[in-house]
């Protein structure tokens, strides 16, 4: 069974509540109580001491029965006790046996309280016994009984067993009201946080005007919601340029292939169209790697797996993966790298750089020189590639690893960033490095530095 917050909430507040007035109550009978009986033990040593005055005055032969020292016997008693515990003198209605035993007497050094029940059917007494006189040895024992204080305890019993529960229900009626209104916002929020979905990802949470934890809940939660629609609106901004991507290869390739098959073919036309979609295949298989290495992005880090390696190797093995690429185009890659050993995940820093050689030649002339450079400085390492080709556009360059990155070049043409350079600077911070691009006076140079 699951109670509601606001249940909860008021459950506590009065058990809480029922806690503080049991507490209070008990306290209250406990003091009025001790008051009381001190009140009482306050008359009885008055009343000892006027019997203590009268038996030390010898006109007055009858203490105990002497006129005006004590009130009525029903409410207010006394006896004199010698040595041994026998009755001396004593008021009528105590005259039959002793008030204390006789064991007690001798311990009667000074002043001593006691609380008897004389008779089952009466209300307890309170008992003040003090020394007389030292020889004869004699007490006096001054009673009273506690009628009047048990009536009144029993009537704060009554005021409070009325009375507490009937605040009980007032505070806990309160605290549903004040839980109520104090979870209001939160139900608002409930409702409109229930209503938005994936056709309204701009709805946003009632934010309270209080400015409370309330209301900055709301605004964390409304930050979240931004983030998660921003997020929503790039994958669904990278599932399209995906398809976008596949869908030119393919139908390329589609293309090739009908072609082919319209009519009967010498083996050069044959061999021809099979390198056309060869080429187009080979496309198609590296943008379904670099699909593949996001897609296995943990927190945003590709997960790397570190080994030694040489940073001449590394670079010599990722441009033999793109020779034929490069010989095809026409451009030269001339290779600077110091012969160090890194601590790397080789497969994809080759994979990185591998990137980074296609798009510079991609982006080269006939007869131009790709430069590759490699140095370990520290723990960094670094390696650079540099074209004589345009450039990056001017409003690309500043996210041009962000994937399939739409801008404009100097002849205002579209131009477009896939996967490539987003893969590169996914591989330098799985390093825990960094990439970086930049436009040169001979063309442009991106530079991709890990940790080593």
């Amino acid at each position: 069974m699951h109670l509601s917050l606001k249940l909860r909430l008021t459950l506590v507040f009065g058990t809480g509540m029922a806690v503080v007035l049991l507490g209070l109550g008990t306290y209250a009978y406990l003091r009025v109580s001790a008051d009381l009986v001190a009140s009482v033990d306050a008359g009885l040593r008055s009343r000892a001491q006027v019997l203590v005055d009268a038996a030390g005055s010898p006109q007055a032969p009858s203490v105990v029965g002497a006129p005006g020292k004590l009130i009525d016997p029903d409410e207010a008693f006394a006896q004199i006790l010698d040595g041994s515990g026998q009755i001396v003198e004593a008021s009528s209605a105590v005259s039959d046996r002793p008030l204390i035993a006789a064991s007690e007497v001798s311990a009667v050094a000074g002043v001593m309280f006691f609380t008897r029940q004389l008779d089952p059917q009466d209300d307890p007494v309170r008992l003040l016994a003090v020394p007389v006189s030292e020889n004869p040895f004699r007490i006096v024992v001054v009673g009273a009984t506690l009628g009047d204080v048990i009536e009144a305890t029993q009537r704060l019993l009554i005021v409070m067993g009325t009375v507490g529960p009937v605040a009980l229900l007032i505070t806990a009626g309160a605290g549903w009201l004040l839980a109520g209104a104090a979870l209001k916002p939160v139900e608002q929020m409930q409702s409109q946080a229930a209503a938005i979905s994936a056709s309204e990802p701009d709805r946003r949470l009632p934010v309270p005007a209080s400015g409370d934890e309330l209301a900055r809940l709301a605004t964390t939660l409304n930050s979240m919601l931004d983030r998660l629609q921003e997020a929503l609106e790039r994958e669904r901004r990278f599932v399209d340029d995906a398809s976008h991507e596949l869908r030119t290869p393919l139908a390329t390739l589609r293309g090739e292939i009908d072609l082919a098959l319209t009519r009967r073919r010498e083996a050069p036309e044959l061999e021809a169209a099979l390198r056309s979609a060869q080429d187009d295949v080979t496309h198609l298989q590296r943008l379904a790697e670099d699909l593949l290495v996001m897609a296995r992005t943990r927190g945003g880090r590709i997960p790397v797996h570190r080994v030694e390696a040489s940073l001449a190797e590394l670079t010599q093995r990722s441009v033999e993966s793109i020779k034929n690429q490069a010989f095809a185009a026409g451009v030269t890659i001339d290779i600077d790298v110091s012969d160090e050993i890194v601590e790397v995940d080789p497969e994809r820093i080759e994979q990185a750089l591998r990137n980074l050689l296609e798009n510079a030649i991609r982006y080269s002339r006939h007869g131009d020189i790709v430069r590759v450079t490699a140095r370990r400085e520290d723990s960094i390492a670094w390696f650079a590639i540099a074209d004589s080709g345009p450039g990056f556009a001017p409003d690309l360059l500043a996210s041009a690893f962000e994937p399939f990155i739409r801008g404009q070049d100097e002849t205002a043409s579209p131009t477009r960033s896939g996967l490539g350079l987003s893969i590169v600077r996914a591989v330098a911070e799985a390093h825990g490095g960094s990439a970086t691009a930049e436009n040169t006076v001979d063309g442009a140079r991106v530079k991709l530095e890990v940790r080593t």
